[in-house]
């Protein structure tokens, strides 16, 4: 059970212990994106790590505050790469984040998904198609085995995936993030729609991909649930006041790094939010 004051307060908290320390959170993620991840986890306070070899891999799993892992464009070395860092990750108690882009495009992206139940990431993280599709793949309430991705894009409504986050909260023990008009964040019994963001988000390449990276650095410093939260609050904030600056999708990116960086922890807890389940 949480109020509104005890989220606003934790969410400050996470907020400040991450610009005090400065964490590192390592990340094996989408070639498309690397560079707007790591610049993203510098502009809120963390350390990036970018890897993509096994001993990497599992050299951060253990001398990292957390991991982000993303299979938006996967390579073959990552074949035995996401594994290894996985269970390094799962068997020494580190958070880890997992991004499940374009879910249902080919056998290796499925089978390494597969693998991923057994390691019980910390926080996933992904649009209403992908969590429904993952929900499916671990045969959990809610999913749906062809559920309606359309390559990295959904087609499903947040609140049509709410059950298939509810219940991947549930099983990990962690939190689910659902990207959307309005966001979704629940740990499997709490459930939080997060207001804001900005319609250049859809136009700029990566912005799924960096709140992943920014969410890694915030499980640092609170439990899943805040951590998630917290990263959803701050890009939607920051999209907000970047949108209210720009004129086009180019320029949004360079403002939207410096609202990220700007963005004071009471401010990110004051993004409107709301309870809908507790």
């Amino acid at each position: 059970m949480y109020t509104n004051e005890e989220i606003k307060s934790q969410v400050i908290e996470a907020v400040k212990k991450v610009k005090s320390s400065n964490p590192m959170a390592g990340s094996i993620t989408n070639s498309v994106t690397i560079n707007f991840v790591a610049n993203a986890q510098l502009a809120v306070g963390g350390s990036a790590a970018m890897v993509y070899l096994p001993d990497e891999g599992e050299f951060l799993a253990n001398a990292g505050g957390a991991t982000y892992i993303n299979v938006g464009t996967l390579m073959p070395i990552y074949e035995e790469t996401l594994p290894r860092t996985a269970k390094a990750l799962h068997e020494a108690g580190k958070p880890w984040v997992l991004d499940p882009v374009a879910i249902g495009i080919g056998d290796l992206r499925t089978s390494l998904l597969k693998q991923f139940k057994e390691y019980k990431p910390t926080i996933i993280r992904g649009n209403a198609s992908e969590i429904i599709a993952l929900a499916g793949l671990w045969e959990l309430n809610g999913g749906a085995e062809s559920s309606n991705v359309r390559g990295v894009d959904s087609t499903d409504t947040v609140t049509a995936a709410k059950e298939a986050a509810k219940a991947l909260a549930k099983y990990t023990g962690g939190a689910v993030a659902v990207s959307g008009e309005t966001d979704l964040v629940t740990d499997g019994t709490t459930v939080v729609y997060s207001h804001g963001g900005s319609k250049f988000m859809e136009m700029v390449t990566g912005c799924g991909c960096s709140l992943g990276g920014v969410t890694a650095v915030y499980a640092t410093a609170a439990s899943p649930f805040i951590a998630a939260l917290t990263a959803t609050a701050v890009y939607n904030l920051a999209g907000k006041r970047a949108e209210e600056k720009v004129q086009g999708p180019g320029s949004f990116y360079v403002q939207f790094i410096d609202e990220l960086y700007m963005a004071s922890p009471e401010d990110i807890a004051s993004n409107p939010f709301e309870i809908a389940e507790n």
